[in-house]
């Protein structure tokens, strides 16, 4: 994500929803609105759902961001990943079509460096949790950190467009980035997103959720 240009801070009282917004972001187009924190701690899932403990995934903001820091995996390899949900999180099965490339080098320079089509990441209309950060190890110098974007998750028009960029260390001692994009293929208004480990818990790690004025 963008830093913010300008360092003036105000703060947005919205009741239950407070918020906190930060001064000029250009390349967003607008305002900075942070909305709410999650922290991980041997957590099997954490969910982002709309009017529930102050958090706003509706037509607030055209655009909203979840930015992930130092995400810690429980198991060894497991991959993070998300889904969203049309009906406040009874369901996390949205269908989606996504795209994944891979860079990577690794850490003791024995493998060459690479840009790779990730095919194996993708979905093609399917309603599996798609993957975010791959291949996570669970030593304290594995993690991984980065944004999703998501795109007009309300309208009860159109699809609903993602894009995600991801820095993470593999358990294989790879430095990767991994970019993934796509669109969830549902005009039912996205009101939920959960984030969770394909296998095991998030160890440690926060997410926190902003929109975009």
């Amino acid at each position: 994500m963008t830093l913010p240009t300008s360092g003036l801070i105000t703060v947005n009282d919205r009741g239950a929803r407070a918020a906190t917004t930060f001064g000029s972001v250009a390349a967003a187009g607008g305002n900075m609105v942070f909305i709410k924190k999650l922290t991980a701690s041997s957590s099997a899932t954490l969910s982002f759902v709309d009017g529930t403990s102050s958090v706003v995934l509706d037509n607030t903001y055209k655009e909203y961001i979840f930015t992930f820091k130092n995400i810690h995996a429980a198991t060894d390899e497991a991959h993070f990943t998300f889904n969203m949900s049309v009906d406040a999180g009874s369901n996390y099965n949205v269908t989606k079509t996504t795209t994944s490339f891979q860079m990577y080098h690794r850490e003791n320079d024995e493998a060459n460096p690479a840009v790779a089509y990730a095919a194996s990441h993708d979905l093609a209309q399917g309603t599996g949790f798609q993957n975010l950060i791959i291949g996570l190890g669970t030593d304290n110098d594995q993690n991984g950190c980065g944004s999703l974007h998501l795109f007009n998750p309300s309208s009860t028009t159109f699809v609903k467009h993602f894009i995600a960029v991801i820095s993470n260390t593999e358990a294989n001692d790879y430095a990767t980035q991994f970019d993934i994009a796509g669109y969830g293929n549902t005009a039912s208004a996205v009101d939920a997103i959960q984030f969770k480990m394909s296998s095991g818990n998030i160890d440690a790690g926060d997410i926190c959720l902003y929109g975009i004025l």
